[in-house]
């Protein structure tokens, strides 16, 4: 690690002209996010609902297919109708758990995406103000 001019580098080659403007934006950047006080997704809500999506479709399915396995195994109609509407509750279930599971994925990765979109337009726009500058 090298010093030029007061600007610490890594790879010990000198600073470019615009690097410090934009590590000192991208440390301006976090301090941001920091003070929005952003739940972490990882450890929130969020994540255990997007497990929960998943185990739903997984029980949902499950408990289909035994529904079916066990109304074509019996002579009692009574029984064939019972397993016929926990077979229906199976697939709703399925459904709700994929519907939740979608959800929150979505929310995920569009979370992750707007983050970025917005460093990259505060980049292009230091960028921008820049070459004004020139």
């Amino acid at each position: 690690m090298t010093t030029i001019d007061g600007e610490t580098t890594h790879t010990g080659q000198p600073t470019q002209p615009g690097e410090s403007a934009q590590t000192e934006r991208v440390e301006e950047f976090k301090r941001e996010i920091a003070d929005m006080r952003l739940r972490d997704p990882s450890t929130s809500r969020e994540r255990l609902l997007l497990r929960g999506g998943v185990l739903l479709m997984v029980v949902g399915v499950g408990f289909a297919v035994a529904s079916y396995f066990i109304s074509h195994n019996t002579t009692d109609a009574a029984l064939q109708r019972d397993m016929a509407v926990n077979g229906l509750i199976g697939v709703s279930l399925t459904v709700v758990g994929a519907a939740v599971f979608v959800r929150y994925s979505i929310a995920q990765f569009m979370r992750f995406w707007l983050a970025r979109l917005s460093y990259e337009q505060q980049h292009q726009t230091d960028r921008l103000i820049e070459s004004l500058k020139r």
